[in-house]
Order: structure tokens, then sequence, then C-alpha cells
């Protein structure tokens, strides 16, 4: 009876600690990366926003690599988003290591999200063309959604624009705000250096609500 008894016991723990592995993987993505490595990523993350700068494996410059000035300046022109924005956004992002892979499971140069790169179409984030297209498309749409102001964009990019929205400016959140003046003082200060005119003051932002209730960012400059 005792043994029968222990049986039992030991087959219901067996079955329990099955049952979390399994709901476990139900989270987990399969991604093959550049050098052909198998990458499993966590996407069981309730977080829609973008990490923190990844953790990466190496420390790799944080100049612009031989061979990427042309697909920033391509992409750029391409969605109407300024490369010296997009160069900064990577160097704070990723340090321009294509095969950054964060603690919450952002991937590649800009750093994508599983949601983010499906959502806008990159099949293998540690591409850099396909990241760094996902990534300006991406910007182009925050950019769109507030505005043309940049702060707001790069809030948004870093904890999501519904954090945003819901603030109505840059959330108090020390690493978004972290975050946004790191990487504006890279883009500005980038511009100083390839122009002898300072770079012109944003224009303020202006939040508005129209007759159906949505709420819109507008002000007067922006790209």
């Amino acid at each position: 009876m005792r043994n029968q008894m222990t049986c039992r016991i030991a087959l219901l723990c067996a079955w329990i600690v099955l049952s979390s592995i399994m709901a476990e993987a139900d989270h987990i993505v399969q991604i093959t990366n550049e050098q052909g490595r198998t990458v499993y990523i966590n996407t069981g993350d309730p977080t829609p926003a973008s990490p923190p700068p990844a953790a990466m494996s190496s420390s790799p410059s944080p100049k612009e690599p031989d061979g990427l000035a042309h697909l920033l300046a391509k992409t750029g022109r391409e969605f109407r988003v300024d490369p010296t924005l997009v160069d900064a956004v990577i160097k704070v992002e990723s340090g321009y290591n294509p095969q950054a892979v964060s603690s919450k499971g952002a991937m590649g140069l800009m750093q994508l999200m599983p949601q983010t790169a499906a959502r806008f179409g990159v099949e293998n984030p540690f591409n850099p063309e396909q990241n760094v297209t996902g990534g300006v498309t991406y910007l182009r749409y925050l950019l769109d959604l507030f505005g043309g102001n940049i702060p707001l964009s790069l809030a948004a990019y870093n904890a999501g624009e519904h954090s945003v929205l819901r603030a109505g400016r840059i959330p108090a959140i020390p690493e978004t705000v972290h975050y946004v003046r790191k990487v504006t003082s890279l883009y500005h200060l980038a511009r100083e250096g390839k122009s002898a005119t300072p770079a012109p003051r944003e224009a303020p932002i202006v939040r508005t609500i129209d007759a159906r209730g949505v709420i819109r960012f507008t002000n007067d400059g922006g790209f």
C-alpha cells in the first residue's frame, strides 16, 4: 500500500513538472541567425516596449562598420528618416553588433522584439538589411504618430507607443528618460559635426483630440 502511494505521488510530481515545461515552451521562438546558429527566444514577456541596450557577448566598436553607411543612407532616404538619427539609435541599442540579443529577446542592430519584427515584415532580424529596414519603418511610423517629435518617438521606440500616448509625454521611466537623452545627445552632436549651422530647435508638441476622440500629437518640425 505504501509503495503504491509513493508511486502515485512521484507520478503526480512528474506531471506537474512536465506541464510547467510545456507551458514555458509555448513562448519559445526558434530563429536561425546569419551564422547559421539556432537561437531560442522567449516571447512570453507581455511588455511590447523595446528593451534596454542589448546584453552582448562581445564588445563591438560603437563606430559605424564599413558597408552599413550606404544601407543607412539608402533606408533613410526611402523612409524619410535622418540616417544620423538611425545611427544614434543603433549605437545605443546594440553598439553595431548585428548578432546582439537582449535579456528580453530583442534582436539585431536595432534591437527588434519578435512582435515588432513580425509587425514590420522582418523574417530574419539578424540580417542587417532586414533589421535596419524594419527598425527604420518603425521609426517612421512613430515620427508620423507623434507629429515628427523626435524625443517622443524615441521614447515610444523604447517604451512602446501606448505608454507615451497614455502619458502624453515621455513616460517617467528612468530607463526611457536615459535612453532618450543618450540617443538625442549622440544625434545632435553628429548633426553639429556635419554642419556649421546648429540644428534648429524642435517646435513644441501640441496634443489635440479630434471629434472621434482620437488623440493626436503635432508640431511644426520633424522629417
